[in-house]
């Protein structure tokens, strides 16, 4: 069962999907429904003996189209919707052992490709209002597969955070005539303390606001709403600029650094998002080495974030991470 419940106070739309508490958990090595099918062998989600990425439609989705029939009648306080929209695995590799890390630069570019088409694709959707392409890393963010993979949840709503996001692009915009994401960019190359790496294309900083010690904002330089209108050399350069950061987090302290990562993309509605920029969160749940930042009280009851750390002196350690440059020369640009 899954539907959409109104939070009359938040004014947003919380999913209910119970039929999620059956999903695969932490399943042994020998039988990861993300591996190939081998021949002779039980059946996994992926009917084929290797690949190289796969998408397939979520077995345990919050969203699915068309969706059921709500299990509740709503009131005037108490909106209900239907569940619509889609849920999306993207696995990375066929490999089982390690992570997107330790994928080549063009197979993460290959990866990007992926992306790209899914959201082309899920976005043209009449139901679809935003394509949310994720990552979970890591057993503390709640990974239940340890086969490297990736989501997309495709939403018949704007969801909350974005929206936010929107509102605050779009005043800016009103007052100043220019980019919020954009005027944030000139902040911090200006600044230079908060860089982590950086491309021809692409900008990593722990953002002056950051409210993970060690969050990456990840954004194109160059004025875009979406991976749509990249080009080919800003495509290759995300690859670079995406394996040198997930490089410096595995080499901070010495082991595979859980995180999740958000692409945070213009919303597929057909409205016009001109004043918006694409960028990419990245959140890792370590505080120091063997300390988790915990979302307790006031991040998780009153919404305000406590950071025990400086941005500056959080980026100066990911810039003394290897690698010290970005690797974009797998192919010739």
């Amino acid at each position: 069962m899954s539907e959409l419940r109104w939070h009359p106070i938040l004014e947003e739309w919380v999913i209910t999907a119970t039929h999620r508490q059956d999903r695969t958990f932490l399943p042994p090595d020998d039988y990861c429904p993300l591996c190939p099918t081998k021949p002779g062998a039980f059946p996994t989600e992926v009917p084929a003996e290797d690949y190289e990425i796969v998408a397939f439609e979520n077995k345990f989705p919050s969203l699915r189209h068309p969706p059921p029939e709500p299990a509740i009648e709503e009131t005037s306080l108490y909106k209900v919707r239907p569940a619509d929209g889609l849920c999306e695995v993207i696995c990375y590799t066929s490999r089982h052992t390690g992570t997107l890390t330790d994928a080549s630069v063009e197979e993460i570019a290959n990866l990007i490709e992926v992306w790209t088409d899914r959201f082309r694709d899920l976005g043209s959707r009449d139901y679809i209002d935003y394509v949310l392409i994720f990552e979970n890393k890591g057993q503390v963010i709640g990974v239940t597969l340890t086969h490297p993979h990736g989501q997309i949840y495709a939403f018949p709503f704007i969801p909350p955070k974005i929206q936010r996001e929107l509102n605050s692009a779009s005043k800016h915009m009103a007052r100043t005539n220019r980019c919020l994401f954009c005027d944030i960019i000139d902040e911090e190359i200006a600044d230079g303390r908060r860089v982590v790496v950086e491309n021809d294309s692409f900008l990593a900083v722990v953002p002056f606001f950051a409210r993970f010690p060690y969050e990456i904002y990840l954004f194109s330089r160059k004025h875009h709403q979406s991976m749509l209108t990249f080009d080919d050399r800003e495509r290759r350069e995300l690859a670079g600029i995406l394996k040198a950061v997930l490089l410096k987090y595995d080499n901070l302290w010495g082991f595979s650094l859980p995180y999740m990562m958000i692409m945070h993309q213009a919303p597929t509605d057909g409205r016009d998002y001109g004043y918006y920029h694409f960028h990419v969160e990245f959140h890792p749940p370590y505080r120091t080495k063997d300390k988790l930042k915990y979302l307790a009280g006031c991040e998780s009851g009153a919404g305000t974030y406590i950071n025990d750390t400086l941005a500056e002196e959080k980026a100066a350690e990911l810039r003394k991470a290897e690698p010290s440059t970005v690797e974009n020369t797998f192919i010739d640009l």
